[in-house]
């Protein structure tokens, strides 16, 4: 038999999606993938009733029904500070993991750099490697995960044609700040790239931090394709809606790539979650606040037991420091903590370009219920993980 693909050869499954896996092999509370376990708005779910006996049940226009499309257009255009023609700059797509990927196939070529924030999303580097592209990675310091203009720029001078820039970020929760935006904004004219913006998150965000589209900047809408979601804002990621926002023609590109990717999101869908589209700012602030109260229980809970942990600016994610347990392989933590204390976590290497394995990420969108239980089993996590390691 022939060599199957040599661009795929060196991909690996999902981390994240394996870890589910192994929470639900052991019985643990997943705190690895990021969904919740609480229901989404109730007029979202009224509507989704009242769809399955409406006509939506063929293809919708392929870029996204038109009423969806000026449901987004209408919300970002307030959020974003300039008006999204809701025909020619949006393109709906199957959750923002198609966006990023078409998002990145209309930008660049075979051989192109493309620029990436490191600690990362898992799947920048695969886009980037299934386009054909070549990622180049910026290292976030911590504990602040600062980045250096220095080696940003340099990622530029070896010829990067497009910044991948998720804020706020996945996994250190890094709300970037107006200076290192405008730092970035600076950047990118002067060699005339690209910025594509993963802005799932931009709803949770904590005080004092603010979000800031990278697109509202000066000179930055025409070079900045902002990919997001429904998933996190309305807690629906099994319904994968998300979508695109560019000038008119970056997203004609954006269209036809996507066309040939997924012909359309599901169109029952696209209907149900308008309602939620429609909602006004009290909506975002409870969802803030929501947010807020877990991050707050969770952080207490690892500090109450003693575990060294971030705290994150935005969405929700933290990265806890392993060091105390001696493991050189964090994966295999991962998998020994799913077994013998019953928690489900990610190993921090799965986002790192750098060599770091000792980082976990859990994440908090869980009951309250569900994050005291996973608190009470992470308070016996010296006794269960130190007797087996002893």
């Amino acid at each position: 038999m022939r060599e199957l693909s040599a661009r795929t050869a060196g991909f690996t499954d999902s981390v994240i999606r394996r870890m589910t896996r192994i929470s639900n092999q052991y019985g643990a509370v997943n705190l690895s993938q990021g969904f919740p376990d609480f229901a989404p708005p109730a007029e979202i779910l009224r509507r989704l009733a009242e769809v399955s006996g409406e006509d939506f049940h063929q293809y919708s226009i392929t870029w996204g029904a038109q009423n969806l499309r000026e449901a987004i257009a209408d919300k970002q255009t307030a959020l974003m500070g300039f008006p999204i023609d809701p025909d020619g700059e949006i393109v709906v797509t199957c959750g923002s993991t198609e966006a990023m990927m078409a998002a990145m196939m209309s930008i660049v070529n075979p051989g192109d750099k493309v620029a990436v924030f490191s600690p990362f999303y898992e799947n920048y580097g695969a886009d980037a490697i299934l386009s054909g592209a070549e990622p180049v990675y910026i290292a976030l310091h911590p504990p602040a995960f600062d980045f250096s203009a220095d080696e940003l720029e340099a990622a530029f001078r070896e010829g990067a044609k497009a910044l991948i820039l998720c804020n706020p970020s996945n996994p250190c929760g890094k709300v970037f700040t107006h200076k290192e935006l405008s730092l970035i904004a600076d950047i990118v004219e002067r060699y005339d790239a690209y910025v594509i913006t993963d802005e799932v998150y931009e709803h949770i965000v904590y005080e004092p931090y603010r979000h800031i589209y990278f697109a509202s900047l000066p000179g930055m809408r025409e070079r900045t394709i902002s990919c997001s979601s429904l998933s996190k804002t309305y807690s629906i990621t099994g319904w994968r809606l998300g979508y695109t926002i560019a000038p008119p023609a970056i997203t004609d590109r954006i269209k036809k790539v996507h066309d040939f990717l997924t012909v359309g999101a599901a169109a029952p869908l696209q209907e149900a979650v308008i309602p939620g589209l429609k909602f006004g700012p009290e909506y975002y602030e409870e969802l803030r606040q929501t947010y807020t109260e877990k991050r707050d229980l969770f952080l207490k809970g690892m500090k109450d037991s003693g575990l060294t942990c971030t705290t994150p600016q935005g969405a929700y994610y933290i990265l806890m420091d392993i060091s105390e347990f001696g493991y050189e392989d964090d994966l295999a933590f991962c998998i020994d903590l799913a077994r013998e204390v019953g928690v489900g976590a990610v190993p921090g290497s799965s986002f790192f370009r750098e060599p770091v394995n000792h980082l976990i990420r859990f994440h908090f969108a869980k009951k309250n219920e569900t994050l005291e239980e996973a608190l009470r089993r992470l308070s016996h996590i010296r006794e269960r993980i130190g007797k087996k390691r002893g």
